[in-house]
C-alpha cells in the first residue's frame, strides 16, 4: 500500500479509477474469507498458513507486472484472495494457540499486524525515497517474506482444531447435562450460533470501520477542516498507529487482570471520547491527542473479536471465524466509501460521526464477547459428560 502512487503512475491511472481498482483488494478478501470457511476446518490451520504464507509474499509482486488497468485489478485481487485465506488460517491457528497456553495472547499476536504495517510503510517509503521501482521494491518485500514464512511454517500446530478447545478441568459436581449443548445440532442451536456470528461480525465492523476511517480521513480532517500542514495532518494517524501497537501489546495482561467485557467496554469508551474530542476542538495539536486516544480505544477490539469468532461454532471453529472475518472484511471495504459518500453531502466533520457512534456501540455490545465462551464452555460440559457416559 505504500507503493500504491507507483503502481498509479506505471499504469497512468486517474484518482477515481485508482479507487476502482483498490475496490479489488476488499472483494478478494470476502472471497478468501469465504474459501478459508471450507478448507480450514477440513486441512488444519497449519496447512492453510503455509500455502498461504508464501503465496502472498508471491502475489504481492503481481502490481508490478502490471501495465493496465485490468492487469492491476487482477493482481490486487490475487492478494486479496491468498491475505484473505491467510488471515482466517493464521487467526484459527491463533486461536489453538491461545487455547494451548489457557490465557489471553491473541491482542498480543495482533500487535505484531500493526507493527508490521508501521515497518512495511516504512519501508515502503525508503524504497521510494530511493528510487527503486515498483518491480523490484515489490520483489525484495517478497522474498523476504517468504524466506520468514517458510522458516516459521514447521513451528506452527498441526492437525485439526479439536471442537470446544481448550479442554477445562471439570468437578464431579459440575459433570450435568447441558441441554443446549445436548442439542447442537438442533435448527435452535444452530440459530444461536449464527446470531452470535452476526453479533461478532457487527462489532468487528465498528472496529475495522473506526480503524479505516483513522487511516483515510484523519490526515484530511485536520488539514482541510483544522487548516494545519500536510506535514502536521500525518501526524494525527501516526498518533492512532503508535497507540494501535501499543494497547495490542498490553492487551492480553489487561484481559488476563481484569476480563474480556470490561475492558472492551472501557476500550469503547475510550474510543468515543477520543473521537469525540478531535471532531470538537478547534486545536489541531488537542485533535491528535483524540486520535491517540482513538487508537487506544479500538486497538483490542478486532482481535478479540476475531478471537471470539473461532469460538463462536465449537464444532466447526474455522466455519465460525470464517464467516466473522467475511463480514468485518465487508465493513471494512464498505466504511470508508461511506464515509466518503456522506463526507460529499454534509462535510467530513459530521460524516465522521458515523465512526463515533460505531465506537459507542462497542462499548454498549461488549456483552457478546461472553456469549462465545459460554457456548463454547456448554459444548466442552457435554463432550465431558459424554465421555463419563
Amino acid at each position: 500500500m505504500a507503493r500504491v502512487p507507483s503502481a498509479k503512475s506505471q499504469v497512468h491511472l486517474s484518482d477515481g479509477t485508482l479507487g476502482v481498482a483498490l475496490l479489488a483488494v476488499p472483494v478478494g478478501l470476502v472471497l478468501g474469507a469465504a474459501l478459508a470457511e471450507r478448507l480450514v476446518d477440513r486441512v488444519g490451520s497449519r496447512v492453510l498458513c503455509r500455502i498461504c504464507g508464501v503465496g502472498s509474499c508471491a502475489a504481492v509482486v503481481t502490481p508490478g507486472l502490471a501495465h493496465t488497468l485490468p492487469e492491476l485489478m487482477a493482481g490486487l485481487f490475487v492478494i486479496g484472495v491468498v491475505g484473505g485465506t491467510l488471515d482466517v488460517a493464521q487467526n484459527a491457528q491463533g486461536v489453538r494457540v491461545e487455547a494451548a497456553y489457557a490465557r489471553p495472547v491473541m491482542t498480543s499476536m495482533h500487535a505484531f499486524y500493526s507493527l508490521g504495517a508501521i515497518l512495511g510503510s516504512l519501508a515502503g517509503a525508503g524504497l521510494a525515497w530511493a528510487g527503486v521501482a515498483l518491480l523490484p521494491s515489490l520483489a525484495a518485500v517478497g522474498v523476504v517474506g517468504a524466506l520468514i514464512d517458510g522458516t516459521a511454517g514447521p513451528w506452527l500446530l498441526a492437525g485439526k482444531p479439536s471442537p470446544g478447545a481448550p479442554e477445562v478441568n471439570l468437578s464431579e459436581s459440575s459433570r450435568v447435562p447441558s441441554d443446549k449443548a445436548a442439542t447442537e445440532n438442533s435448527p435452535d442451536a444452530r440459530r444461536r450460533v449464527r446470531r452470535l456470528v452476526l453479533a461478532l461480525g457487527v462489532l468487528g465492523v465498528c472496529g475495522v470501520v473506526g480503524e479505516g476511517a483513522a487511516g483515510d480521513w484523519s490526515a484530511v480532517y485536520l488539514k482541510d477542516n483544522l487548516g494545519t500542514s500536510a506535514g502536521f495532518a500525518a501526524l494525527g494517524f501516526a498518533a492512532f498507529s503508535v497507540t494501535m501497537t501499543t494497547g495490542r501489546g498490553v492487551g492480553d495482561r489487561l484481559i488476563r487482570r481484569f476480563g474480556v467485557v470490561p475492558v472492551i467496554r472501557v476500550c469503547g469508551l475510550i474510543a468515543t471520547a477520543g473521537l469525540a474530542l478531535a471532531l470538537a476542538t478547534p486545536a489541531p495539536a488537542v485533535a491528535i491527542v483524540g486520535f491517540t486516544a482513538f487508537g487506544a480505544g479500538l486497538s483490542i477490539v478486532v482481535p478479540q473479536v476475531f478471537a471470539a469468532g473461532g469460538r463462536a461454532d465449537p464444532f466447526r471453529p474455522g466455519s465460525g471465524l470464517a464467516r466473522v472475518v467475511g463480514l468485518v472484511y465487508t465493513g471494512m471495504a464498505a466504511g470508508p466509501a461511506i464515509i466518503g459518500l456522506v463526507a460529499n453531502n454534509i462535510g467530513l466533520r459530521l460524516a465522521l460521526l458515523i465512526p463515533l457512534a460505531l465506537a459507542a456501540w462497542i462499548a454498549v455490545a461488549a456483552p457478546v464477547l461472553r456469549a462465545s465462551e459460554t457456548l463454547s464452555q456448554d459444548h466442552r460440559l457435554a463432550q465431558a459428560t459424554k465421555a463419563d457416559v
